[in-house]
């Protein structure tokens, strides 16, 4: 067995060992952004590592993501997500409504700049509206958050059980749509110690959680057949009798 796959096979055996007694709680709506650099030969995503004194996942590699906030869906854009995102933000049961749709693209924007320092965002024309709290950063650099160059490349949901639990949906965007930096977020003692641009199928990304390799390795699919495209399957990972079920979402 290589180091990967041993690194991988450690993580699955965690995961499995994950505390499972507790009460049944509601999944909160989250989302995760994985940023994609496809200039060289074999694609790279951005990954954080983590500090080693955080309670959740010290020291490891990770995603930027978090909670959908109650005041994502408010925030004005550059432009709206495509129809084509809102249309598979939409599948599955219950049917998501447009307004939480665009919370969930909001909300991976907003945690990519909170805990990276990287904005996707575009110019604002005329007169700026007033940003405060997570989005400054934006009004700082005369930016609206853009969230129409992202897709949905997996939903996923924890297992029952678990003492939290989130309805996550994965979106990747291009590297090219970072307009602005914001300095000092990354340094040693921030939750993210570190950025690193490393290629899939590589070392770090082995020790990642298994839910997010699974996504990981439906990107790496999507990625080998060109261009990301909106009409592509987008898995849906859930739990049902003890095992992980694989879906698509229709």
């Amino acid at each position: 067995m290589t180091d990967i796959a041993q690194i991988a096979e450690k993580a699955r055996v965690h995961e499995e060992k994950e505390a499972d007694h507790h009460p049944y709680f509601r999944p909160r709506d989250a989302a995760t952004l994985i940023l994609v650099d496809r200039s060289g030969a074999v694609p790279k995503v951005l990954v954080g590592k983590r500090h080693d004194k955080v309670v959740f996942m010290p020291g490891k590699f990770v995603f930027p993501g978090g909670r959908v906030d109650k005041a994502d869906h408010r925030v004005p854009c550059a432009a709206p997500i495509t129809a084509e995102l809102e249309a598979n933000l939409a599948k599955g049961s219950p049917k998501t409504p447009a307004s939480r749709a665009k919370s969930l693209a909001i909300a991976a924007i907003r945690e990519a700049c909170e805990e990276t320092g990287l904005c996707l965002g575009r110019k604002a024309e005329g007169k700026l509206a007033k940003l405060e709290g997570p989005w400054k950063p934006f009004a700082d650099a005369g930016l609206l958050p853009d969230p129409s160059g992202l897709f949905l490349i997996a939903r996923a949901i924890t297992p029952p059980g678990r003492v939290k639990r989130f309805d996550t949906r994965f979106f990747t965007a291009d590297a090219s749509a970072i307009t602005h930096r914001v300095e000092g977020v990354i340094h040693a003692d921030a939750e993210l110690v570190e950025l690193v641009w490393v290629e899939l199928g590589s070392k770090p990304l082995a020790d990642l959680h298994p839910m997010t390799r699974n996504v990981l390795n439906e990107l790496h699919t999507r990625l080998a057949t060109g261009p990301l495209r909106h009409d592509a399957p987008v898995p849906f990972f859930h739990f049902y009798g003890g095992k992980m079920q694989k879906d698509i979402l229709s």
